[in-house]
């Protein structure tokens, strides 16, 4: 089997045989030590599709609670939490890094599964996600899926930020199309802090008196 680590690229070799058959496990990469994702369990159906979002909630569901997966589960009330699914190891960390400033506790998510066990256990403020996150485009993103199944109630409290590589920073209509609250070119991330920075307060003025009425009703 020909592996590839999607943080420096590096391309290897493993005799099959070396190999576990029938399950997800994960490698270090001998180059940069990251970890590689391996999943024998689709071994010979090349052609299939991929897991649908609605197999990968199944599988999810049947796993056994697992507290290494709710990593805020013991979070000081007022804490703001971020999950990042990004791919690149150079963008992550400055996504990691932007975040922190600006006060967030981050976890990140080496695959789509790895963050739909995270989500299972905590509701995160943020999510910064990439379009092609975990080799998916933007109309198979999974995690983009997922979020669109959320009621109302609980979406309106995450802030979804999309990082792509063809819709232009701040493109309000391709954010309201894809259901994010903004959208950045990967090209700019280096500016992630200042966009954020105006995004959220944006974000928190516009819900300001709806959570308001809400929290009166005692319905927030």
């Amino acid at each position: 089997m020909e592996l590839t680590c999607k943080s420096c690229n590096t391309k290897f070799k493993i005799v099959d045989e070396k190999l576990p058959g029938g399950q997800l496990f994960s490698l270090k990469c001998p180059k940069c030590k990251n970890k590689i994702e391996v999943d024998t369990r689709l071994r010979g159906q090349r052609g299939k599709r991929p897991p649908s979002l609605q197999a990968m909630m199944e599988e999810m569901a049947s796993d056994t609670y697992d507290v290494a997966l709710a990593p805020f589960e013991f979070i000081e009330e007022g804490v703001r939490t971020a999950l990042v699914c990004e791919g690149d190891e150079k963008i992550r960390d400055k996504i990691r890094g932007a975040l922190e400033r600006l006060d967030y506790n981050v976890t990140e998510a080496e695959s789509t599964r790895d963050a739909l066990r995270y989500m299972r256990f905590h509701v995160f403020d943020l999510l910064a996600v990439n379009e092609s996150f975990d080799e998916a485009d933007i109309d198979s993103n999974h995690m983009l899926q997922y979020l669109g199944q959320f009621p109302i109630s609980i979406r309106r409290n995450i802030f979804v930020l999309l990082l792509s590589n063809e819709f232009r920073t701040g493109d309000r209509m391709m954010a309201f199309n894809k259901s994010v609250n903004l959208v950045v070119h990967i090209g700019e991330v280096d500016e992630l802090e200042n966009f954020l920075k105006h995004a959220l307060k944006e974000n928190e003025e516009f819900y300001a008196v709806l959570k308001e009425s809400l929290r009166k009703l005692g319905r927030n």
